[in-house]
């Protein structure tokens, strides 16, 4: 049975790394183990678990900061910025029912480790671009602090952002800091029924083009859409093309008014307010319509939003898929009967973009190649960076490439 370290604090993280770098022992790195089906299986005896680290260190609601241990759970994160009418801007997806884990939302540190982000990254980035700071041990066993506080206290490499969607693979951190933004005061989404992949895509870029400052685009397909469980969108019994609207009350309206006249000739249109909205978007970002589904396997494949319609189409004229588009088309969540590797990054080497491999099973995740495979070139920077940070391979390895 593999051994597990489950340290309370960061002296114990030194301490367990420097113990397997000793004992050349790799580690698998876990916070709440909500994403451990996420990515290649770890090669490693042994387990070294965060969740011992959990807590609100420090929030600064009028400096819009906040410091957090890597084991504390995203939704006290997100209930003690709900208490400020405040929010992690990104929107991190709760993939636990697409993963088929039984802890919801995971922990703050696995959200930066993996660089998740939700439909809200067309207008507010991912989530490494509100990673201010941090605190880890290295696979070498030495404790590092990188960045600050505040946007600019970055000086040389900003580390932050190398960590984040490494996967654990470079360090594992014992302290996080990272930006938070004010909730908007209204949210509405407007609905337009009945669009085919093209005059969705039409309507997504043209409503993101506009003064109407989208804060969403998603296109889901009937099948999909009955999936969702909100009435308007489960009981339209056609494709819904969705386009969220944020900000103060008044302007929300106004701005809906404007995407409403400006998208009319499209075809019938309907309007969700909050509630009804956050189910949305909260499915939509953790792809909740493609979970359930035993033996199939899901891909997230990002691509630029006027080749998105055209890379669903070819891939469903092949096989058996299910799909839905996040960000204007930009995103691509599909669900296939096996994982046609062959058939998904040929439909994207053409168009431009690359696929993640989100869901399959154990074997399938150690053979085929997870995340987009590297040219020689980058491959050679990947294993650079990973020498300089763990050379003896001892955080998650294999978690990422073979």
């Amino acid at each position: 049975m593999a051994e597990s370290f489950r340290p309370d604090d960061a002296a114990g993280v030194l301490d367990a790394v420097i113990h397997a770098v000793a004992e050349d022992s790799p580690l698998e790195v876990v916070g709440g183990g909500s994403k451990r089906a996420l990515g290649r299986p770890v090669e490693a005896g042994h387990r070294l678990d965060l969740s011992g680290l959990a807590g609100i260190e420090l929030y600064e609601p009028a400096e819009l900061v906040m410091t957090a241990l890597p084991g504390t759970p995203l939704s006290e994160i997100e209930a003690a910025l709900a208490e400020q009418d405040q929010q992690l801007a990104f929107e991190p997806p709760d993939l636990g029912p697409l993963l088929g884990g039984a802890a919801a939302g995971g922990t703050i540190g696995g959200v930066f480790a993996c660089n998740l982000s939700g439909p809200r990254r067309v207008k507010a980035g991912a989530a490494r671009d509100h990673f201010l700071g941090l605190k880890a041990v290295t696979g070498r066993g030495e404790a590092i602090a990188a960045g600050g506080r505040v946007v600019k206290n970055v000086t040389g490499y900003d580390l932050c952002k190398l960590v984040a969607g490494a996967y654990g693979t470079l360090v594992a951190m014992t302290k996080i800091t990272f930006k938070v933004m004010p909730a908007p005061e209204m949210t509405r989404t407007v609905l337009v029924f009945g669009l085919d992949d093209e005059a969705a895509n039409k309507a997504m870029t043209e409503a993101q083009s506009s003064p109407e400052e989208v804060s969403g685009a998603a296109y889901l397909p009937e099948a999909i859409a009955q999936r969702i469980p909100v009435d308007y969108v489960s009981g339209a019994g056609a494709s819904v093309t969705a386009l969220r609207i944020e900000g103060p009350a008044p302007s929300v309206e106004e701005r809906c008014r404007t995407l409403r006249d400006r998208l009319g000739a499209y075809g019938t249109l309907e309007e969700l307010h909050g509630h009804n909205s956050s189910i949305l978007w909260r499915d939509v970002g953790g792809a909740a319509p493609l979970a359930g589904q035993p033996g199939r396997t899901v891909w997230r494949l990002s691509t630029t939003p006027t080749s998105g319609a055209e890379v669903a189409a070819r891939i469903a004229r092949e096989a058996q898929a299910d799909y839905f588009h996040d960000w204007g088309g930009g995103l691509i969540w599909l669900s296939l009967d096996e994982p046609h590797e062959t058939l998904v990054r040929g439909a994207l080497a053409e168009a431009g973009g690359h696929a993640t491999l989100m869901v399959a099973n154990e074997d399938q995740r150690r053979e085929l190649a997870v995340f987009e495979p590297q040219s020689p070139g980058l491959a050679a920077l990947t294993a650079r960076v990973k020498d300089s940070f763990d050379p003896k391979r001892i955080l998650n390895p294999g978690r990422m490439y073979a």
